[in-house]
C-alpha cells in the first residue's frame, strides 16, 4: 500500500440479492437510493444497483434503469450510479442491444459494466461508449483477458474490473493478481477494481488495498461482515473496508525504515 491517496470503493447494493437472502437488501428504486446514500455517508465513493423487475428479477429495461437512475440521482445529487448489462438479465445478445438502444436519455446510467466472459461483449462495450455512458469492462477469468485486450474499447474504460469466481480466498487472491498482470503487461493503466464473492470476497478485497486497486463491497458481492458474521448492512460493508484499509495503512507505516 505504497499509495497514500484513499481508495476507490464501490458499493454494490443488491445484484441479484432478495430479501429472504437478507432482509436489509434494497430491491425498489427508492429502496436503492436510500441505501446508496447511507452508503456513502459511511466512505463509499460510487454506487452500483441492478434494477428489479415488478416480481424482483433483475432487469436492463428502460424504464426500470431510467427509474433506479433518477431515484438515485434525487437522492444522491453528484454520486455517479452504474449498472450492469449482463446477459442474465435479457434472453441473449441481440435481445440485449435492442435492449440498451431502448434506453431513455434521461435515465442514463453514470456508467455500466460490460462481462468480457459474454457474447459480443466488444459490440455492447462500443455502443455505451456512444450513448456518452462511461464504461467498466469485466474480466472473471484469465481466459477472458484477450477478448477485452483486443476490444476497440479497452482505452476508454473509467475502470477495469477483477472478478475472480473462486470459493477459495487463496485461490480468488491468486487469480485476482494474474487477471491482473496479463492486464498491466499488455500496457493497460485503467484503475483496476478487484472485488470477490462470498467466502472470497474480504480477502480479494484486503488484497485490492495491498495492490493499490481500487475495489467493491455489499450485498451483490459478500452477506458477511469481517469476522464472518451476518453483516447488517451494506453501509456497515462500507465502514469496514475502510477500517481494513486504515489497518493496512498503519500496519505498513509501523513497518516503515
Amino acid at each position: 500500500m505504497t499509495n497514500t491517496q484513499r481508495t476507490l470503493i464501490k458499493v454494490a447494493v443488491n445484484g441479484g440479492r432478495t430479501k429472504s437472502e437478507h432482509s436489509a437488501t434494497p430491491v425498489t428504486a427508492q429502496e436503492v437510493a436510500i441505501d446508496a446514500a447511507a452508503a456513502i455517508a459511511a466512505g463509499a465513493d460510487v454506487i452500483h444497483a441492478h434494477a428489479r423487475t415488478s416480481d424482483g428479477g433483475q432487469t436492463i429495461d428502460a424504464d426500470a434503469v431510467r427509474e433506479l437512475v433518477q431515484a438515485s440521482h434525487a437522492v444522491n445529487p453528484g454520486i455517479p450510479i452504474g449498472t450492469t448489462t449482463g446477459l442474465w438479465t435479457c434472453d441473449g445478445h441481440e435481445d440485449r442491444m435492442r435492449t440498451l438502444r431502448s434506453w431513455h436519455d434521461d435515465g442514463l446510467p453514470d456508467f455500466a459494466s460490460v462481462a468480457f466472459c459474454e457474447e459480443g461483449a466488444a459490440e455492447a462495450a462500443d455502443y455505451l461508449i456512444e450513448r456518452g455512458i462511461v464504461l467498466e469492462s469485466a474480466v472473471w477469468s484469465v481466459e477472458d483477458v484477450p477478448a477485452l485486450l483486443a476490444a476497440p474499447s479497452l482505452h476508454h474504460n473509467v475502470r477495469i474490473l477483477i472478478e475472480p469466481e473462486d470459493e477459495d480466498p487463496a485461490a480468488a487472491v491468486a487469480h485476482a493478481r494474474r487477471m491482473a498482470a496479463l492486464i498491466r503487461d499488455a500496457g493497460v493503466t485503467t484503475p483496476l477494481c478487484y472485488h470477490g464473492f462470498d467466502g472470497a470476497a474480504w480477502a480479494v478485497v484486503a488484497a485490492a488495498f495491498e495492490d493499490g486497486a481500487e475495489t467493491r463491497v455489499g450485498f451483490e458481492d459478500m452477506l458477511v461482515a469481517r469476522d464472518g458474521s451476518l453483516s447488517p448492512s451494506n453501509t456497515a460493508m462500507v465502514l469496514g473496508a475502510r477500517a481494513l484499509e486504515a489497518e493496512m495503512r498503519a500496519r505498513e507505516y509501523r513497518h516503515q525504515p
